[in-house]
């Protein structure tokens, strides 16, 4: 049987209910039919693509051409889950109306449910501006990538009292601004716990341990397929590099060997047929 469509109403309703929201990254179309099969409540197109598929070495240089790109492709493989896209750098922080164009273009041309973007107190009346042009918006508090470089690197959030403060009133005004869920990245657990408990809307924890509405992860991560580094909130469930590395070596040295293609890889024609055939013999110039 197939399971009904995630709204917003299903995600506050699992916040209510005490029960967990589970949400993973997709960037091409099979990948996305594994999620949604697996029953996974929401699917982000990350700009984490940056870096996992198109190789940058940080999601600045991500592109909305790109992002829509793979909006697209993830899209054709969802049939359930609520599908957020991730606005890149620069495609909100300029203008209000460029802001509201470029999130409804997420929806009009990639067929996304919802859109993502990053930043805190800077970014309320931004998400107030989209919002209110009714498209649904998941705000990024914590470490942002994005503007990890303001931030001092990749480090965890909120570990002192100010910025503990600052991240709880931007949830709050995040939330009064419309977004219907918070994800929180690298904040201590018992901080998440408080701006979680503080908020109606669900909160998806990503480094923000387990007191956080929902857990999402880069589903590279999750598999390791991605090679370069690993965070300390990442669980790999499965380490498919070094498995996929050893097939494709065994591809290599079979075809180099003759072992492949062997006969039952092979299509056969009769002897007598092939005799039949006429190869013409060039002509001399």
């Amino acid at each position: 049987m197939e399971r009904k469509k995630v709204t917003i109403h299903d995600l506050t309703a699992k916040k209510k209910a005490d029960k967990k929201i589970t949400m993973l990254t997709a960037y091409d179309f099979a990948m996305a039919s594994f999620i949604d099969q697996a029953g996974m409540d929401m699917i982000l197109v990350g700009d984490s693509l940056g870096m996992v598929v198109l190789g940058y070495d940080s999601t600045v240089p991500v592109t909305m051409e790109e992002m829509l790109h793979h909006c697209k492709a993830v899209r054709r493989g969802v049939n359930s889950a609520f599908l957020v896209g991730d606005m890149p750098f620069m495609s909100y922080n300029t203008c209000l109306e460029e802001a509201i164009r470029n999130a409804g273009r997420f929806m009009k041309e990639a067929g996304c449910d919802g859109v993502k973007l990053e930043g805190g107190l800077e970014v309320v009346e931004t998400v107030r501006a989209i919002t209110q042009a009714g498209i649904p918006v998941m705000a990024h508090i914590g470490l942002t990538p994005q503007t990890a470089g303001k931030l001092g690197g990749f480090k965890v959030q909120g570990k002192d009292l100010a910025s503990a403060q600052n991240l709880l009133d931007s949830a709050l005004a995040l939330e009064e601004a419309g977004a219907f869920s918070i994800v929180m990245e690298c904040i201590p657990d018992k901080l998440a716990g408080l701006i979680s408990k503080s908020l109606k809307i669900p909160t998806i924890g990503i480094g923000a341990g387990p007191e956080c509405d929902g857990q999402v992860l880069v589903t590279n991560d999750l598999l390791g397929l991605f090679e370069k580094f690993l965070p300390k909130f990442v669980k790999q469930y499965i380490k498919l590099f070094p498995t996929i590395k050893e097939a494709l070596g065994n591809y290599k040295s079979e075809v180099e060997t003759g072992v492949f293609p062997g006969r039952e890889h092979t299509f056969a024609m009769e002897a007598k047929d092939l005799s039949r055939i006429k190869v013409k013999k060039k002509r001399k110039v």
